[in-house]
């Protein structure tokens, strides 16, 4: 079963949400802590992550997948989110500098194929950030959390599929060390759990965070180029919101 963007925002904003915001924001900021003059997009479902960004970079937007459906983001001015389809990320190729992936890769298949698109919408010096399930951590195995759903992967795994979409990886951690529970007293010893995950049990981490460069001399995949093909002529120009039209 997916979850909706609607789940999603009701997770974050509850206790537990929040908490885990707070930790993967802190882990976002040591891979991007300047992101001034660049173009920032957000694909599955980032929001709690760009928010950051909306005073730094030079436009930032949001794309989630169309079975997620899209909630409207930042509050109180023009949206600037829009859902995608099969069609591809209605983004021009070259045009985005970063992007942040969360809760984004529904199985293995939907991954290939936005890896592809990635690949297309970001510039020569782009750079990808995924934050995945992982494979031997907790969180992967409850299902009460985000991050029991879609695809758990492994960091060898994930790094696999990058290099497969031509993209080189460069930095890797693991986040999420406090148990998936909503308890108070667990939740406000969520600092404590990170720094003793980190250092004694790094496997066991909830997530997988990954940054990867894009690579511009390993060929252009046929897939790849299909996709790009495929890309209607009416784009969503990055930072600018979304019409329905």
């Amino acid at each position: 079963m997916h979850m909706t963007s609607v789940d999603l925002k009701e997770f974050y904003d509850s206790s537990q949400g929040l908490i885990v915001k707070r930790l993967l924001r802190q882990h976002i900021r040591r891979f991007w802590p300047d992101v001034a003059a660049r173009r920032v997009l957000g694909i599955g479902y980032a929001l709690p992550y760009l928010n950051a960004f909306l005073q730094e970079a030079e436009r930032v937007a949001a794309l989630m997948p169309a079975q997620m459906g899209a909630v409207h983001w930042p509050q109180n001015t023009d949206g600037l989110t829009c859902v995608y389809g099969a069609a591809g990320l209605p983004i021009e190729t070259n045009s985005v500098d970063m992007v942040v992936a969360v809760h984004a890769f529904q199985n293995d298949e939907a991954a290939q194929a936005l890896l592809s698109e990635c690949w297309r919408v970001l510039s020569g010096q782009g750079r990808l950030l995924l934050i995945v399930p992982n494979r031997t951590g907790i969180w992967a195995r409850t299902d009460s959390t985000p991050f029991g759903h879609g695809a758990p992967y492994s960091m060898q795994q994930v790094r696999r599929l990058l290099k497969d979409h031509l993209f080189a990886p460069e930095r890797a951690e693991r986040a999420l060390f406090v148990p998936p529970s909503a308890s108070r007293l667990m939740l406000a010893a969520a600092p404590v759990w990170e720094r003793l995950g980190q250092r004694f049990f790094n496997a066991f981490g909830g997530v997988n965070i990954i940054e990867a460069t894009k690579q511009l001399y390993a060929g252009l995949p046929v897939a790849v180029q299909q996709r790009a093909a495929a890309v209607p002529n009416k784009v969503l120009p990055v930072g600018a919101p979304y019409s329905g039209r």
